[in-house]
């Protein structure tokens, strides 16, 4: 087997998600290993700086921030044309990576900030969704019929908030981004990229990634 780029990977973490996300949509072939946080291999800890997922080798490269792994994956071949869009799009990804996912953490794990209010933290999210149900509109996506990188960069980190209270969440979000999240969920491409994988050991045999579903679905 030719030797291919590496994806350390894990399977619940939205950032290791969103770079999944793209890798399958560029069909680009990499092994997937998916790791155990609380137990990294060693492999993984020689290769990641951060000792963060996602992280991919291609070679002498090193990508250690998911965004970089989506934008390298795309640009060998981008078959939807998801780096096809507006600067607006880059400006609601450092939005979402920046005060957004601040504020879905301090949601999420108020009781590790308490000396923040947590429901002050949930406006704050609320308030970018907001930004986000407003410029999808009546369209499927954010910037029309067709995804983007921003809408796969930022839907997993949405998918997380709202699921820290989905009632809730389903009672205060706008319908164009409520259906936008759902779209999401339910597709043939949030499925390809969250099948159930054995973690990766030091001598496994290589998973290829367009194999993984067959692989633990047999």
């Amino acid at each position: 087997m030719t030797e291919l780029p590496v994806l350390y990977s894990f399977r619940r973490c939205p950032y290791a998600m969103r770079a999944r996300l793209a890798v399958a949509a560029s069909g680009v072939a990499v092994e997937l290993r998916e790791i155990l946080l609380r137990d990294k291999a060693s492999a993984f800890l020689e290769t990641s700086p951060s000792g963060t997922v996602p992280c991919l080798k291609a070679g002498d490269l090193v990508i250690d921030e998911s965004l970089d792994v989506m934008i390298w994956a795309l640009q060998q071949n981008d078959p939807e044309g998801w780096l096809d869009m507006p600067d607006l799009g880059h400006e609601l990804i450092a939005q979402a990576d920046g005060p957004f996912k601040a504020a879905l953490d301090h949601t999420k794990y108020h009781t590790r900030y308490p000396e923040l209010d947590p429901e002050e933290s949930r406006a704050n999210a609320m308030a970018f969704l907001s930004k986000l149900d407003q410029q999808i509109g009546d369209n499927p996506w954010l910037f029309g019929d067709m995804p983007s990188l921003a809408d796969m960069a930022i839907l997993p980190f949405v998918r997380q908030f709202a699921f820290i209270n989905k009632n809730r969440f389903d009672a205060d979000t706008g319908r164009s981004l409520s259906n936008w999240l759902e779209a999401f969920i339910g597709s043939e491409r949030f499925a390809a990229i969250m099948p159930k994988l054995p973690m990766w050991r030091e001598g496994d045999e290589a998973l290829r990634f367009e194999h993984a579903i067959a692989v633990a679905n047999p």
